[in-house]
Parts: C-alpha cells; structure tokens; sequence
C-alpha cells in the first residue's frame, strides 16, 4: 500500500492558510500533503491572477508527486482542480471537490460579476464588508487561519472574468477518476450538484450537515473525516480500476 500524497487548492480572496486545520490532521495521519498559493492570493497576491497560471501552480504541485495522488480543492479551488483534472497528463488519482456544485455561468456568474465590481469601488476595496462578513459567518479559530494568509478581496473580478469560461460539467464528463462532490447542507453553491453527479463517471456526493459553503472551514473535524476516507480508498485501490458508480448522496454525521 503507498500513501497518496494530497493537493490542496484554496478559494476565492483566501490563501493556503485557510487548509492549516487539514495540513495538520494529514500529517498527524502521516499523509504527505501540499497546499500552494494561487496567483493573485497569499504569498503571490501581487501576481496577476488568470486560470491558466493557476491550472500551471496546480500542475506543478501535482508533478512533484511521484506515488498516488490526490487533489482538493474548496469553491473556486474546487472547480479549478476539477478543470485541472479534466486536462492534465498528469492523471491524479482522485478529485476532492468541494462547495463547488454550481455551473459557474450564465446569470447567476453575472451577478456575482457585477457584486464583486461594486465591492472593488469602495473607498477601501471592500476589506471592511469582508471582515464583517467574516466575522458573521465564519467561526473564530477559521478567521484567524484564514488571517495568516490574508485575505485579498481586490482578486475577485479577475477570478470571476476568467471563470466565465470554465464548463465545469464538461470538466466532470472527461475526468474518469473518483470525483467526490462535497457541500454544506447550506451552501449556496449546490444547485446543480445533482447534474454534477450524474456528469461524474465515478462520482459520490456527500452532504455535511450544520455547513455552510466554507464547509472545511466551518466543520474541520467532519471535512478532515471526509478527506482521510478518500486517502484511505485511494491507498487500498486495487491495481484495477473498479467498475464506475454514481453514489446517491450521503450525510455525515455530527
């Protein structure tokens, strides 16, 4: 059995410090584990952000693993490993993807455009309404590891210009390695998770109660449970590949 090393990739106006708390469980599981910044974001804010040099970040993450490997990602992470997933000659052997169960198109991106346009003209860039929101909605011990990072707000429109173009069903129909979609029960961006699902060739869905979208932020202990699984099945995968299967959705318990 050979331990998979796992990719995980960040969200929108967060850094690598919003995974400390799955960094940590990894490694006290003696799984290897990476977790890069993305260009616009943490360490690389003042690079310009465009999703083929983030799909490049995550390729060369990925091609610094020589064993089995798994990639995660949360809500723009999570649909960029996904698109990464779906292009890559560097075939992982899994795809974590979280918060991301909404077709990043069409009037609903609009609007989030436009959003994120209004945000970036006030005075201070929209920090103020970031960290109010951040503290209404994200538990203390997420806010301070999302604080190591930082939070870079000034990303948004760049991100979202360039997600206009992401067809993430299409990206599901040629990924043929285990896809799990995970969500909060409360997010915001499961809409179309059941078309997800049935766009995966090898697909499970897993519904976390009590979360909301930043699901590894606000239910560490669960998510962590959820990403040591797929580890676990990843390392006990026979040479074969197991017949494809669509799972119907789970709920974890507390």
């Amino acid at each position: 059995m050979e331990v998979p090393t796992v990719v995980l990739v960040h969200g929108i106006r967060a850094s690598r410090s919003m995974w400390l708390r799955q960094l940590a469980a990894l490694e006290a599981a003696g799984i290897p584990a990476l977790a890069p910044d993305l260009p616009g974001h943490g360490a690389r804010r003042d690079e310009p952000f465009s999703i083929p040099r983030s799909l490049d970040v995550i390729e060369d993450a990925a091609r610094s693993v020589t064993g089995p490997l798994v990639v995660a990602g949360l809500s723009m992470g999570g649909y960029l490993a996904l698109h990464w997933a779906a292009r890559t000659e560097r075939r992982p052997d899994a795809v974590l993807a979280a918060s991301c169960s909404t077709q990043p198109q069409g009037l609903a991106l609009a609007a989030y455009r436009r959003v994120a346009w209004l945000i970036g003209r006030l005075p201070d860039g929209g920090a103020a309404l970031n960290d109010f929101m951040a503290r209404r909605f994200v538990p203390d011990h997420a806010r301070e590891d999302l604080a190591v990072g930082g939070m870079t707000v000034s990303v948004m429109s760049d991100v979202l210009s360039g997600m206009v173009d992401v067809d993430t069903r299409a990206d599901l129909c040629a990924i043929d390695v285990p896809v799990w979609l995970v969500n909060g029960r409360w997010d915001h961006f499961r809409g179309h998770e059941r078309r997800f699902l049935s766009s995966c060739n090898d697909g499970r869905l897993i519904i976390v109660p009590r979360a909301s979208h930043l699901v590894s932020l606000v239910r560490p202990v669960v998510f962590n449970r959820i990403l040591l699984e797929l580890v676990d099945t990843v390392a006990h995968a026979a040479p074969a590949r197991v017949p494809p299967r669509q799972d119907v959705p789970a709920a974890v318990a507390a």
